[in-house]
């Protein structure tokens, strides 16, 4: 007999569950260098607007699709479309969950590193921080091994289910990194010439702004909703048919937007009060912020705080990222949880092993891309963007936006979704969606 589908307890667990999925990497690193890299306070700006215009109708549209079915990512649209191919739009989800992990929790991997490197003294004051960088993630074993320990953490999350595992978790976690990012604010905005960095925070300066900014602002709002990879699926299906979509979905796009700005006050002040590039790029993270923190007092621990940050950030993440999976076995297969959680968390650290070895220690390269890059370039290019363009076509077009934004205003709160929504998910949405991935493919392959 198939046990009962397992609930949230209340919806403070899924709004701490969903805003942990949302919250990762993405919001303390990507948002970070993203914004350094394309002008500063206008690029913020631009990334609030496409919050609002695409952020939260996606977020509606996949907690709703969830709610509604009480299904996987797959079988989401196999209930709502029998017959149909549209099931292969959950799949995409899926696959991205799968795919994703795979190299995430390799960086993950590189965060626990960099806490203990950092509590060891070995990122102090002159040391050689891009040669260690760079002689840590080129390395054969070290950076298998912390994602081996960082899977294996998330897989045992995940094994001891809805309750007891994710919802425990985050009620944990999510406080914990809340007050070690204000922690860091607090301390970079006492430094002398932080001001400077919250003026390039702060005062836009539209002449910076590009047609490439603006991509990269929707990809950036798009991506770190966790969307398009059937993680919001998989939640919102773990709501009852009395929770409300509406609320829940703007507490969520609200807490991943405000901890992504409150990272930006950590990070830019630091920057510029100790003469450090803020378009320093990808490398921001762990070549040129424990260069900042060795040059400041008791920079040891505000270097271990950072890390240990950015770690609980990535596993939040993780668990959404593996629950995908797991969620489509139990549902569809009704295998047990701790043996689909052991089978995919075994298959995604494999796969993660030559994505960690590309990257120095073994040559490993698909289409001219080491296999880290391709990975990278194949869920952010094709899998996310073209799951959630499908999730939008499906959701304005197929289950129609009407019924969709019934749906989704059954049993609401106290925000109603209106008539708007049904312009935004039919056409500007997807619109935008396609505008990204096709620059992104081509800026990816040109």
């Amino acid at each position: 007999m198939k046990a009962p589908r397992e609930l949230w307890t209340s919806r403070v667990a899924f709004i701490l569950a969903a805003a942990g999925s949302a919250v990762g990497l993405g919001n303390i690193w990507r948002f970070s260098y993203v914004v350094g890299t394309n002008g500063g306070a206008a690029f913020v700006i631009v990334y609030l607007i496409i919050i609002a215009l695409i952020g939260y109708p996606m977020m509606v549209t996949e907690v709703t699709l969830g709610r509604k079915t009480h299904k996987n990512a797959i079988g989401a649209f196999k209930a709502l479309a029998p017959n149909t191919p549209w099931w292969l739009v959950g799949a995409l989800g899926v696959l991205a969950g799968f795919v994703i992990l795979s190299f995430y929790s390799v960086v993950a991997g590189w965060s626990l590193s960099y806490f203990f490197k950092t509590i060891g003294g070995s990122l102090g004051a002159g040391a050689d921080f891009e040669g260690a960088f760079v002689s840590h993630i080129s390395a054969a074993w070290a950076p298998v091994i912390w994602h081996a320990v960082f899977m294996a953490i998330t897989l045992a999350i995940i094994a001891a289910g809805v309750v007891k595992g994710i919802s425990r978790t985050v009620r944990v976690l999510m406080p914990v990194l809340f007050v070690l990012l204000i922690l860091l604010v607090l301390r970079s905005l006492t430094l002398p010439g932080a001001g400077a960095g919250l003026s390039f925070y702060l005062q836009p300066d539209f002449s910076d702004l590009t047609a490439q900014s603006i991509l990269a602002a929707v990809g950036q709002a798009f991506f770190t909703l966790s969307l398009g990879m059937g993680c919001m699926i998989t939640y919102g299906s773990y709501l009852s048919d009395n929770d409300d979509v509406p609320d829940n979905s703007a507490w969520v796009v609200g807490l991943d937007t405000l901890i992504a700005i409150i990272a930006g006050f950590a990070i830019f002040p630091a920057v510029f009060a100790l003469g450090f590039d803020p378009a320093a790029g990808a490398g921001l993270a762990f070549i040129t912020l424990p260069a900042v923190f060795a040059e400041m007092p008791a920079g040891v621990l505000f270097g271990a705080v950072f890390f240990l940050l950015l770690s609980i950030a990535a596993l939040t993440s993780a668990i959404s990222l593996l629950e995908v999976v797991v969620a489509w076995l139990v549902d569809e297969y009704q295998m047990a949880r701790k043996k689909a959680a052991l089978m995919i968390g075994v298959l995604i650290f494999l796969l993660g092993i030559p994505a960690s070895l590309s990257m120095g220690a073994v040559d490993i390269s698909v289409g001219g891309m080491p296999f880290f890059d391709f990975l990278d370039f194949f869920q952010e290019s094709i899998l996310l963007p073209l799951g959630g363009l499908l999730t939008a076509v499906f959701a304005g077009h197929v289950w129609t936006a009407r019924t969709t934004r019934e749906s989704a205003n059954t049993n609401h709160g106290k925000i109603v979704i209106g008539a708007w929504y049904e312009v935004l998910i039919k056409y500007i949405v997807p619109i935008a969606i396609a505008i990204v991935m096709i620059f992104g493919l081509i800026e990816a392959l040109g």
